[in-house]
Formats: structure tokens, C-alpha cells, sequence
């Protein structure tokens, strides 16, 4: 049985779903998500014999919600998973598991401390070790400088996405949920000019009848009803950092991520591949994580552990009992 706990881990609160007892396994979602994201997870990693707690990230859901865009650093939130370590589990090493932005997250966390996460496990997005420039200078090289749409550089606008976002939740989470899951025939759906909103020319599906069965009726009400009582405010100043974060990470250029690591990515997901950067994800992510075990599994949208839970959790499970 899940139990809803909010648990203080320094600068803030997090809401925790956890089940189990054993060593503990922290799970960290992407956006636009929750601790929700992890339905499918929770009860077979604490069956496993593991405290399964899957978090709803600082500005999301039912966790604190501080208001400056500096509060949503990689460095805050990868202070939160130690926080959390130090409340649930304190001086025991831990392991991490996370999903797009929650990939990121986790990779960053064991990567700077290592003293206290044992393994990670990332899905969606690879990792790609300490940046050597601002990821910002990356996408306006590739995009914003030859007047295409890219949808970080539209989130860099405080209030900008927010409004378009929160006018309709549920039509936004839909929309661009479905748009990079493996249920849409390919298109490149995503090639508009800089200056349009983020859902122009996205598809669409039938709501709630034409869902796919990842993302049903009562999925998609459930965010709807997230956002639509914390805003996008807190989720959206995570994409505002990238300058901050690589200031931040500096110290580590160079330098491998020399735990256990288990990457699940998609093979329809853009961002496994980098926005089509990386032919190889895993052999790219071998070069910072050495000791990476690495699946790309095929037709495979973006929302990985909800799309395929079945394949998921027998990588994740048999990763974890070799641990």
C-alpha cells in the first residue's frame, strides 16, 4: 500500500509516495509529470524487496513551490535527493532512478555525489557528462539563430509558457504528451519558426475516447488536476537555469560517472537521441558513464516507464537485484 507522506529534506518539502522496506530507491519524474508518473513502478521495485519513494519534484504537485527561477537549479534540486537520503535514509548509500527531466536530475546527483547514491538508472535522456558550454548556447546556435522554433528557447520567457499552458491544462498535457509518444505516426511536427506557441501544428487525439490506453481518461485527469492547482510556474523555471548549471557543474568537466548505471530509452523518443544529435545513445553514454548498461526499446515514445511498464520493470528489476 502506497503511503502520501510529505517529508522535509532542508530547503524544502516534498511530497513522497513510498511503499516497501529495504534499502532505499528514489524516483524522480520529468515534466510535465508527478510522483504519479511511477504507478507502475512503485509496487513491483518495493515487492522486489526496496523502500520504493517516488517524489513529486520541488514546484510540482503537492511539494513546495518556491517562487524564484534560481530556486529551481540543478544544484537545489540535486541538494533535495540529498535531503531526502538524509530523511529516509540517513548515512546509507542510495539508488536513483529517473525520467526526463528526472534523468538529468539523477545523472547529476550520483555524478556530484557519490558518497551517497550507489547506482542510477536514467530513462529518456542520456548522459552526456559536465557541459562545456550552457545548453542555451547550444539550441540558439541550432535553432534560434536560423529562425526555427525550439521549444526550451519559448520557455525562457517567465509567464510566457505559463499562460499558454494553464489556460488549459488538460489540453496542453494531452497534447504534448501524445505528440512525442510512440502511438503518433512520424511527422516532423515540430519544424515551425521561432516566435510560434508551443502547441501550434502539435497532434492531437480524441479526448477522452481516443486516448491510448497509456494515458486513459482517469491518467490524464489526474495531471490535469495537478497543474491545474499548482500552475506551470515552478516546473517551467527549471528550463530558465541552464546558464546557473553549467556554472555549477564546472568542476566536473571531465570526469567520468563511475557507478552502476542503467539507461531505457525510446526509439521514437527525441530526446534519446539527443534532437537527433546521437545515433548511438548508449555507446555515447558509455564515454562519461563506463559502467552503463544501456536498452533503447523500439517504438518507444517519450514517456518511457508509462508506455512500455511491462519491459520497463523487468530491465529495472533484474538491474536492481544485481546491484
Amino acid at each position: 500500500m502506497v503511503e502520501m507522506r510529505a517529508v522535509n529534506v532542508g530547503e524544502v518539502s516534498l511530497r513522497c509516495a513510498i511503499e516497501g522496506d529495504g534499502p532505499l530507491a528514489i524516483m524522480v519524474h520529468g515534466f510535465p509529470e508527478s510522483w504519479y508518473s511511477w504507478r507502475h513502478q512503485i509496487g513491483p521495485i518495493a515487492a522486489a524487496g526496496l523502500t520504493a519513494c517516488a517524489i513529486d519534484v520541488r514546484g510540482y504537485g503537492g511539494s513546495d513551490k518556491p517562487p524564484a527561477v534560481a530556486d529551481y537549479a540543478m544544484e537545489r534540486l540535486v541538494g533535495d535527493l540529498v535531503g531526502l537520503r538524509n530523511a529516509l535514509a540517513p548515512g546509507e548509500q542510495v539508488v536513483l532512478i529517473g525520467h526526463d527531466w528526472g534523468a538529468p536530475i539523477v545523472w547529476n546527483s550520483a555524478f556530484t555525489r557519490p558518497d551517497v547514491f550507489r547506482a542510477v538508472a536514467g530513462m529518456s535522456v542520456p548522459f552526456a557528462g559536465a557541459p562545456l558550454r550552457p545548453f542555451t548556447d547550444v539550441f540558439r546556435e541550432a535553432f534560434t539563430s536560423k529562425g526555427r522554433f525550439f521549444y526550451q528557447e519559448y520557455f525562457q520567457q517567465p509567464g510566457v509558457a505559463e499562460a499558454e499552458a494553464e489556460a488549459d491544462p488538460r489540453a496542453w498535457v494531452r497534447k504534448m504528451m501524445y505528440s512525442i509518444s510512440g502511438d503518433v505516426p512520424p511527422g516532423d511536427y515540430w519544424s515551425k519558426p521561432a516566435g510560434a506557441i508551443f502547441l501550434q501544428g502539435l497532434p492531437d487525439v480524441a479526448d477522452p475516447e481516443g486516448l491510448p490506453a497509456w494515458l486513459n481518461d482517469a491518467h490524464l485527469s489526474f495531471y490535469a488536476a495537478e497543474f491545474k492547482a499548482s500552475g506551470f510556474r515552478g516546473p517551467l523555471n527549471r528550463y530558465r537555469n541552464h546558464e546557473a548549471d553549467y556554472e555549477w557543474l564546472k568542476p566536473w568537466q571531465g570526469k567520468q560517472l563511475e557507478q552502476p548505471c542503467l539507461f531505457i530509452g525510446g526509439s521514437r523518443d527525441p530526446a534519446t537521441s539527443l534532437f537527433g544529435a546521437v545515433a548511438d545513445p548508449v555507446a555515447m553514454m558509455r564515454i562519461f558513464a563506463p559502467r552503463v548498461e544501456g536498452h533503447v526499446l523500439d517504438g518507444c515514445g517519450h514517456w518511457t516507464q508509462q508506455e512500455r511498464p511491462d519491459e520497463v520493470n523487468a530491465l529495472l528489476l533484474d538491474w536492481l537485484k544485481r546491484l
